[in-house]
C-alpha cells in the first residue's frame, strides 16, 4: 500500500472519528436543542363526525372541557347510570342518567353552558 492510500486512510478515519465524538458531545453538551426532534410535538386528531348521534350537538376537546371544570365556566352532567357515578365521577358532576335526563332538564339553567359526558 502506498504512502499516499495510507495518508487518505488516516484522514477517512480522523474525519468519522470527529464525526463520532461530535455526535456523542452535541447531545450531551445541549439535551435540550439535541434531542428536539425526538419529542412529539402537537398533533391535529381529525374525526369523522358524520356518524355520531346527535351531530348536530356542539362537541369541545378535552382541554376545553379541563379549563371548563377548572374556571366553573359549566356544569358537568354525568349520564351514565348511578351505579357507574358512585364507582367515580368528575368532581362537582350531577347524575342524570341518560334515561332520566328529560325528567332533570328543569333543573339546569339554559344560560349556562352544559357538558354531559359517559365516560
Amino acid at each position: 500500500m502506498s504512502n499516499q492510500s495510507r495518508t487518505w486512510i488516516l484522514i477517512g478515519l480522523s474525519v468519522l472519528i470527529v464525526i463520532g465524538v461530535a455526535l456523542i458531545l452535541v447531545p450531551l453538551l445541549t439535551p435540550n436543542i439535541a434531542l428536539d426532534f425526538l419529542t412529539p410535538g402537537p398533533t391535529a386528531l381529525i374525526i369523522d363526525q358524520s356518524d355520531l348521534p346527535y351531530p348536530a350537538v356542539p362537541r369541545i376537546t378535552v382541554g376545553d372541557a379541563q379549563t371548563a371544570l377548572e374556571l366553573n365556566q359549566a356544569v358537568f352532567i354525568d349520564v351514565r347510570s348511578e351505579q357507574q357515578y358512585a364507582r367515580g365521577h368528575i368532581t362537582g358532576a350531577k347524575s342524570m342518567p341518560l334515561n332520566e335526563l328529560e325528567s332533570h332538564l328543569t333543573e339546569l339553567n339554559k344560560d349556562q353552558p352544559i357538558i354531559t359526558y359517559c365516560t
